[in-house]
């Protein structure tokens, strides 16, 4: 086959270039050329021309796992090499045996405005998510459109904060009785947090405590600990004005509250009845007493 080619590209050659001159023969020599490949057996193509680089990941695991908070930005990373401009980068997710496409390249496919693309310098096609939620979980499949296709797998899991809030006796609570002049003291636990970013908040009602100077004596401490965080707030000198519903919250992720009542001189049965239990103990105290002075006009006669 290769000598035949040979033989007519140099018969075709002559008798052109008589009639059609260095034009025609250029035109020719680009056809035969053609020919040339076509008429080639793969075996003879594969050793004739070059193979170039092949895509390939950075990552020596394609499956890798990913732990992220609800209510963070949470990336997800694919680096590939040797790209060329006929291999593109798309990102997938699963679910069960269905795939939805959410990017291809830098473009983003997905009606789910939480999702984008960034392009790193190092190779690295980023799939970005914010904020995260729990549905969230589950795999991501970055793939790569080579011969055959490279598939790199990050499966995502989210993890919901929780939240406690505790008294000095570190008893959880949704109700706390203090007398006035006494101090509050609350502990806001938070587990379930591989990465606390995010600020734990105090408020009383609207007001963050925090950051509150007019009120004076509120003292906020918060310890980072291995899965979370916990931050105790004292406020000293309780009054009436301080009762209120009081909320611990990590950012806008996760939230829990406490009632907190200020006795001024009163019991906590009488705060949770209030006028009318106050008076029906009024009332029961004057019957006693009636009854007493009946007692005693009987025996005296």
């Amino acid at each position: 086959m290769t000598l035949w080619l040979l033989v007519l590209s140099f018969g075709i050659h002559v008798h052109t270039a008589a009639k059609q001159g260095e034009d025609g023969t250029a035109r020719l020599d680009s056809l035969l050329n053609g020919l040339w490949v076509d008429g080639t057996s793969s075996d003879e193509l594969t050793t004739s021309l070059p193979l170039g680089p092949r895509p390939f990941f950075e990552e020596p695991q394609r499956f890798v796992n990913l732990t992220a908070q609800a209510g963070a930005l949470v990336v997800l990373h694919c680096k590939v090499n040797d790209l060329t401009d006929r291999t593109s980068v798309s990102w997938l997710r699963r679910r069960g045996a269905r795939l939805d496409l959410v990017s291809v390249g830098l473009e983003v496919y997905s009606s789910d405005t939480r999702y984008s693309v960034h392009f790193d310098q190092l190779n690295d096609w980023q799939l970005h998510l914010k904020p995260a939620a729990e549905l969230d979980d589950g795999p991501y499949e970055c793939q790569v459109s080579s011969h055959p296709p490279l598939v790199h797998t990050v499966y995502l899991t989210i993890v919901v904060p929780e939240l406690e809030i505790l008294d000095e006796r570190g008893q959880p609570t949704k109700n706390k009785f203090y007398n006035s002049g006494s101090t509050i003291e609350l502990k806001c636990v938070i587990s379930k947090v591989p990465q606390p970013t995010q600020f734990i908040i105090w408020n009383h009602g609207t007001n963050i405590l925090n950051y509150d100077i007019t009120r004076g004596g509120i003292s906020v401490k918060t310890d980072i600990v291995s899965d979370g965080a916990k931050s105790r707030l004292f406020i000293a000198n309780a009054s009436p004005a301080d009762s209120g519903n009081y909320t611990c919250s990590l950012g806008e992720m996760a939230a829990t509250s406490i009632l907190v009542h200020v006795l001024n001189g009163e019991t906590p049965a009488a705060m949770q009845h209030g006028g009318s239990g106050r008076s029906r103990s009024v009332r029961l105290t004057h019957m006693i007493v009636q009854l007493g002075v009946s007692w005693l006009v009987i025996n005296v006669r």
